[in-house]
């Protein structure tokens, strides 16, 4: 696992829609730009204290649609969506990993690591070390992101 750098259109998009986020009350999450198919998709994920609604994503892509198409700033037609980060979100940037600390989250391994392909454990740190959590015996462990596959965070159904 590797932190996400954003690419030179995400942080054009970023930098435009974060005012846009703030203004509504919304935490930007990420953003993505990547190509299914044939067709390119332009992805703003959104969060908020409250969680996020459908109504939520149409108020605000809206401003983001229109400020979009004023600055334009992606040469090729892309498909925008706006939408919630949802529940088991993955942290990849490593400001996601200073919101979530203290958060449960479910680190799922590239190989097996301890005997287990994926562990559940209160979130304590990240860095470029690795990342740093509490385990169920009150024990902290550090995970180097070189054996990570993912980090998520877990809502018990």
């Amino acid at each position: 696992m590797k932190f996400k750098k954003f690419g030179a259109t995400e942080q054009k998009v970023y930098d435009l829609v974060k005012p846009i986020t703030d203004e509504l009350g919304y935490y930007l999450w990420d953003v993505c730009y990547e190509k299914e198919g044939a067709v390119w998709h332009l992805c703003i994920f959104i969060d908020s204290d409250d969680g996020i609604t459908i109504q939520d994503c149409e108020r605000a892509t809206e401003p983001i649609n229109a400020i979009m198409d004023r600055e334009d700033p992606v040469s090729q037609s892309y498909v925008l969506e706006v939408g919630s980060a949802g529940l088991e979100r993955e942290l990849v940037k490593e400001e996601h990993f200073e919101v979530c600390e203290g958060d449960t989250v479910r680190i799922r391994f590239i190989r097996n690591t301890d005997g287990e392909k994926e562990i559940v454990a209160v979130l304590s740190g990240a860095d470029k070390n690795g990342v740093s959590v509490v385990l169920d015996d009150g024990s902290t462990k550090i995970f180097p992101l070189a054996d990570i596959a993912y980090v998520r965070l877990y809502f018990e159904i």
